[in-house]
């Protein structure tokens, strides 16, 4: 009963960072670990987990996503061929490689989500114009490690989104969260069909991570994430270096 209860609690506050801030695979995979899953069967078990907060992440902006078809069509196809190789690339990865690359994985998602309010401001932008090429690039890379390691995923695509889009930082984090449930999908049909999937875990992480999505962006728009933010880092580092020392 208590496992059940640390699951739910994982998977609806993974869910609500995910939408919020990014970085809940920093919650739900180290919870995932704590209850004794090996490193790749904690990472796969996740990335299906967490599929439903990135759909009610992406229902929660319809309003955002308005007359951004085009761009988020275009931009979703690359987003499937970097999910396609990093899928690969993690189900041929020997589990005691993938376990050395843990720590290091964490650790570079847990960075990533501590400079992303400065990465916005550096790169975001207000001006209407044609996406740079650069961008497919940026999305195709953001698509290989989002499947490989999904904790960072939504920071990263931000990230390059922000770089080259051009546009409003909320209609630019509804394109962001249409490529997250993109490659988390097909990561999901590539780890369900060829890798360690634990079920069980997943019927119980799923529905909260959706619930945890839906209040997540409500809560966007009420609140500022910044002390989440450094709550999430502080943990996601801490994680890094128990993991490291163990």
């Amino acid at each position: 009963m208590t496992d059940l209860l640390f699951m739910l609690g994982a998977g609806l506050l993974a869910g609500v960072v995910n939408a919020l801030a990014g970085g809940g695979t920093l919650i739900s995979f180290p919870a995932l670990l704590a209850l004794g899953y090996p490193s790749l069967t904690a990472s796969v078990t996740n990335a299906v987990a967490l599929w439903p907060g990135y759909l009610g992440g992406v229902l929660g902006y319809r309003a955002e996503l308005r007359g951004q078809r085009r761009r988020a069509t275009a931009l979703s196809v690359t987003a499937v061929l970097g999910a396609g190789v990093g899928s690969a690339l993690l189900l041929l990865t020997p589990g005691r490689l993938f376990e050395s690359l843990v720590p290091w994985l964490v650790a570079f998602a847990s960075l990533a989500l501590l400079v992303q309010p400065w990465l916005r401001r550096l790169f975001g932008g207000e001006a209407d114009g044609p996406p740079s090429k650069l961008v497919y690039a940026g999305v195709f890379l953001g698509g290989c490690y989002g499947a490989y390691f999904n904790g960072g995923m939504g920071v990263l695509l931000l990230t390059v989104l922000g770089m080259f889009l051009h546009d409003s930082l909320h209609r630019v984090n509804a394109v962001r969260a249409t490529l997250a449930l993109v490659i988390s999908t097909v990561s999901v049909v590539a780890f369900s069909l060829f890798g360690p999937v634990q079920w069980q875990a997943v019927a119980v992480i799923a529905p909260a991570s959706l619930a945890g999505g839906f209040l997540g962006t409500r809560l966007a728009r009420l609140m500022s994430a910044k002390v989440l933010r450094g709550v999430v880092v502080a943990f996601g580092l801490g994680v890094a270096v128990a993991l490291a020392l163990r």
